[in-house]
């Protein structure tokens, strides 16, 4: 080990092994938002397409009433893969596979819709 750092490769090891660690920690930090952030995020940018009472727009309503036909996970696909030929994107790149099944779950009970 003594060789290693007198040769320079420790710190080269150690400023590697750094970098990673700084990196992973900013990752976790950024991929795990909080449910306010997720419901914020749902009623902005959901809601600039889909009404931002989430009754409809340029997308269809995202209300339990207008999302009864619907499961859980195909209302997770659309939110994952987007809808081709739609002005749907696919929010997989932006979002963890926790947060899209979060999102579809309150979506289909209605927790974030105000009357």
């Amino acid at each position: 080990m003594v060789a290693i750092v007198k040769s320079g490769l420790g710190y080269g090891y150690a400023s590697v092994i750094w970098t990673l660690a700084i990196s992973f920690s900013a990752g976790a930090i950024a991929d795990s938002r909080s449910e306010s952030e997720l419901a914020n995020l749902v009623l902005q940018d959901c809601g600039s397409c889909h009404g931002m009472t989430l009754k409809g727009g340029l997308g269809p309503a995202l209300r339990p009433e207008n999302l009864e036909q619907r499961s859980v996970d195909a209302i997770a696909a659309i939110i994952r893969e987007g809808v081709p030929k739609t002005a749907m994107p696919p929010w997989k790149p932006l979002l963890t596979p926790e947060e899209i099944e979060w999102i579809s779950q309150q979506l289909k009970t209605g927790s974030l819709v105000s009357n």
